[in-house]
């Protein structure tokens, strides 16, 4: 019999004023693809963007498969994540096939690590999950601080198996996944908070849904990308904590039904 054709990958990137970078990762991840032969497609959310981001995208629409969506004011993070996994779940086929890649346009997430995540989809898990090994080069102060307190924040909330680390934006998963959490949630939303919460709160939701979780140790990178962190760790700790809190009271829903 002929082999099982293999999973279509949709890279599905938000994007806020992200001109001096953005452009770079398209590149990157058509150079990855190029020694890594995998059908793919790259799906961007124009965040409300007020610099160059927008004219930095057009031109890769001819050298690439890239869908650019536009949000005419900024919707934040938690709602551009929603967004592009309404989008990738629309254009699949083949949901037990195809994969989701969800990862940051400023060289946080390396696109040289994709096939690291493809890996372990193509050997049964359903969502991959990228985490720190060790201390990020030229990790920022504000990011070490709410690291520092971040899993105390969420004790009892954070748990997830074979995952140490859950608070990271790159994560592969399986398309048939995000379906079944939008057919649960329907028209709410798929994920709340900010930043790191968000990412918690993403993960916690797909969970019920996924058979297998695995982590791999890929690690972020902070001295790549030319602009300032956006992580406030005052905010950002509330944030966590307030998210924990309401999670250990039974405020926070992450079943199925």
């Amino acid at each position: 019999s002929p082999p099982a054709p293999s999973p279509m990958l949709y890279l599905c990137i938000p994007a806020y004023n992200e001109a001096p970078t953005v452009g770079l990762v398209l590149w990157r991840i058509r150079k990855v693809f190029e020694e890594h032969s995998r059908e793919y497609e790259v799906i961007v959310l124009d965040d409300g963007s007020t610099d160059a981001t927008s004219e930095t995208l057009e031109p890769y629409r001819d050298v690439m498969p890239l869908t650019i969506l536009r949000n005419d004011e900024r919707g934040g993070y938690a709602a551009a994540i929603d967004t592009l996994a309404r989008a990738a779940s629309k254009k699949t086929r083949y949901p037990r096939r195809d994969a989701a890649i969800f990862m940051q346009a400023d060289f946080t997430d390396q696109p040289e690590h994709v096939p690291e995540l493809v890996k372990r989809f193509e050997g049964g898990a359903d969502v991959v999950v990228a985490e720190q090994d060790g201390v990020p080069a030229n990790e920022p102060t504000a990011v070490r601080r709410l690291r520092a307190v971040a899993r105390f924040l969420v004790r009892g909330a954070a748990k997830v198996d074979g995952v140490d680390d859950p608070f990271g934006s790159f994560r592969l998963v399986r398309i048939a996944v995000l379906r079944d959490l939008i057919k649960a949630r329907g028209d709410t939303p798929l994920v709340n908070g900010a930043g790191w919460t968000a990412n918690l709160d993403f993960l916690l939701a797909l969970r019920p849904f996924a058979r297998r979780v695995e982590a791999v140790a890929l690690g972020a990178r902070y001295d790549l990308r030319p602009r300032n962190t956006r992580v406030r760790p005052f905010a950002g700790a509330l944030d966590l904590y307030k998210f924990g809190r309401a999670h250990r009271a039974g405020r926070v829903d992450t079943s199925p039904t």
